[in-house]
């Protein structure tokens, strides 16, 4: 008993020096009261700076779990990462064509607008005055469902197998059970097999073909000299291009395109009275077309849209997508 009271009175006299590094001056602390470190006591008796009582009222911070602090603080990543001014992003890329045959193509475009307003779309209005729409309708399928040899050679050419095997059965069917076109079946909801929306022309972009300069063509339209060519080709895989003789498919195209004006009837005026230069703006809505269709290899057309949007107008090849000119 006497050698644990030495070993306590001990540790009570010796601890604060090795604490120190010099015995404490202070008098001894009795048996029932424990001795803190005189540095503690030092820190606690220096006057509070106004941070540190602030900090001393405030209540005690509720510890956030991992999983939460980390989901916060991936919400403020995401706010910064969204956090920038319009003015940052660039401008979408424009694609543009050289015009070097300008005074030729706004004389071709003029003569391709009056033929649209004085011949072409009184003979198309009063062909819908007669025929109703929804047997113009089946005209417009009869003539898509012969240009399924186009849709079909581009889709192989393009080493599109699904859009080929497609378009072989649509034809199949719509030839069939459609009454040789008349209608489609094929690409309604039961079934879904859409028409594609490949030509030569596109082909020939797939296959890095530039389109050159900007070209109208009396009759035809805006074109380029790729899509000069490919509509050679488009003309060459066309039955209707093999009538005997030379007049009878040239009348049957005739009486196509004014069934296709007869359903796109304001298409072109709308175009038209909204640009500021209707010739510019067909133009730069005709070369953003075509790119945006070389682009999406193994697209589509809704059921409700013409094979050739505008087909029959200044604006062929463009329909309603032409961007007016601001």
């Amino acid at each position: 008993m006497r050698r644990l009271l030495c070993v306590f009175a001990l540790s009570v006299f010796l601890l604060p020096g090795f604490a120190h590094g010099a015995p404490d001056s202070s008098p001894p602390a009795s048996p029932g009261e424990a001795t803190a470190p005189a540095a503690a006591s030092d820190a606690l008796s220096a006057p509070l700076a106004p941070s540190e009582t602030a900090a001393q009222g405030a209540p005690p911070e509720t510890p956030v779990p991992e999983d939460k602090a980390g989901a916060e603080g991936d919400s403020e990543t995401g706010e910064d990462d969204f956090d920038y001014d319009m003015e940052d992003v660039p401008a979408a890329e424009q694609v543009t064509i050289a015009d070097p045959w300008e005074p030729f193509n706004r004389a071709m475009f003029t003569f391709n607008d009056r033929l649209y307003f004085w011949v072409l779309k009184p003979v198309a209005e009063g062909y819908s005055a007669v025929v109703p729409e929804p047997a113009r309708v089946s005209v417009g399928n009869f003539f898509s469902n012969l240009r399924a040899p186009i849709r079909f050679v581009n889709c192989v050419l393009q080493a599109n197998l699904i859009g080929a095997s497609t378009e072989l059965f649509r034809f199949m069917l719509n030839s069939t059970i459609g009454l040789a076109g008349l209608f489609d079946p094929a690409g309604g909801e039961e079934i879904g097999l859409l028409r594609q929306d490949e030509d030569f022309g596109q082909t020939l972009g797939v296959y890095g073909v530039g389109q050159g300069f900007y070209i109208v063509w009396p009759f035809f339209g805006p074109s380029s000299p790729r899509d000069t060519v490919g509509m050679v080709g488009d003309i060459f895989s066309y039955p209707i291009s093999y009538l005997d003789p030379w007049y009878a498919w040239t009348a049957v195209r005739g009486y196509q395109a004014i069934n296709d004006t007869s359903l796109q009837i304001g298409d072109y005026e709308a175009i038209k009275d909204a640009a500021i230069d209707p010739y510019v703006s067909i133009r730069n809505a005709y070369i953003q077309y075509r790119q945006k269709k070389v682009e999406e290899r193994g697209a589509t057309i809704p059921r409700s849209e013409p094979d050739v949007p505008g087909a029959g107008t200044p604006a062929r090849g463009v329909g309603t997508e032409a961007v007016p000119q601001q």
